[in-house]
């Protein structure tokens, strides 16, 4: 197992974009904080999440998801914001 992090900028609102584009990395734990700095509410979901569908996250909250005994594709999470440029902080546990 190994640790990475980044950090991600959804710089259109309604726009999302995938915290990690690689389909090789498998991820065993997921975990996605809104940073303080931001002016909206940003969502956590797959390729199609949006304010309707997405996990909600205002600024400074974390969203943790743990896969028990199992991994998933680490391109398989997207964020996207109610408000331009605003961003999240992620880490992923991942096999390798």
């Amino acid at each position: 197992m190994r640790f990475e992090t980044g950090q991600t900028t959804v710089g259109s609102a309604g726009t999302a974009v995938q915290l990690n584009a690689s389909a090789s990395t498998m991820v065993k734990e997921l975990q996605v904080k809104a940073l303080a700095g931001n002016s909206g509410v940003v969502y956590v979901g797959g390729s199609t999440v949006s304010a309707s569908t997405g996990w909600e996250l205002s600024a400074g909250q974390t969203f943790t998801l743990t896969y028990q005994g199992e991994t998933i594709n680490a391109n398989t999470f997207w964020v996207d914001a109610a408000s331009s440029n605003d961003k999240v902080a992620w880490s992923m546990l991942v096999n390798g």
